[in-house]
């Protein structure tokens, strides 16, 4: 089986993979999807499914990198939530030039990379959540599923994450067993910030997927608000 943090720390990562150099720097040689969402700058099904709705992580956020970001965003959305703050949305004035702090879920909150709920197996649960997020809208035809799976041989993933990327992307989601894996409180946050990453809800299709992502994990409206506002800050337009 492939290693699904890898996965994640590549393409949420700073480097793109098989490249060399930084994404802004290589962007340009990974053909025209890539000009569209440069490798690894933004959510793994952003970039692999050549989708319009992602965006690109910025700040701390993208020096994290790969689960460990998607954690620490949950994290710092969680403790702002159970702690009775209001959220604090992005300030498209200063979006550009904004550096959100982020910083390493601590030990033993559930969030921390190490922690038992962030096993190899939750890391597969979270990229299969991506990329459903990123098939919310119906929009992947054969021609871009070859383009993905091109995009991965390019960055040398190895077979196995390629026969699981196929798969993900030919076969039906199964949002049951998506859902039915995030049993923890920080599992199902995390799971709800990485489809949130995935996609910008600016249409119905995706407005529509996360609302019943969020009744469905069961996550109260005021935690979603903060995982929305967090996740906003962090990304750069």
């Amino acid at each position: 089986m492939f290693d699904a943090k890898k996965l994640l720390d590549q393409f949420l990562g700073s480097q793109v993979p098989g490249a060399g150099g930084s994404v802004r720097d290589r962007a340009g040689q990974l053909g025209q999807m890539a000009k569209d969402n440069p490798l690894a700058t933004g959510a793994i099904a952003a970039v692999l499914l050549g989708t319009s709705t992602g965006r690109q992580l910025g700040g701390s956020a993208l020096k994290l990198g790969g689960l460990a970001a998607i954690a620490g965003l949950g994290y710092q959305a969680y403790k702002n939530w159970q702690a009775g703050k209001e959220p604090q949305p992005a300030d498209a004035s200063t979006a550009a030039t904004a550096e959100p702090q982020l910083l390493p879920a601590p030990e033993g909150t559930g969030f921390h990379v190490d922690d038992a709920a962030n096993s190899a197996d939750f890391a597969v649960i979270l990229v299969r959540a991506m990329i459903a997020a990123a098939r919310a809208d119906g929009h992947i035809d054969d021609a871009e599923r070859e383009a993905i799976l091109g995009k991965v041989r390019l960055a040398g993933l190895g077979a196995d994450a390629e026969a699981f990327l196929e798969g993900e992307l030919s076969n039906p989601v199964d949002l049951d067993a998506i859902i039915a894996a995030a049993k923890s409180e920080s599992q199902k946050v995390e799971l709800y910030t990485a489809s949130r990453i995935a996609i910008e809800p600016d249409g119905r299709a995706e407005r529509g997927y996360l609302d019943m992502l969020a009744g469905r994990l069961g996550l109260a409206d005021a935690l979603i608000d903060h995982i929305e506002a967090t996740v906003a800050s962090a990304k750069v337009v």
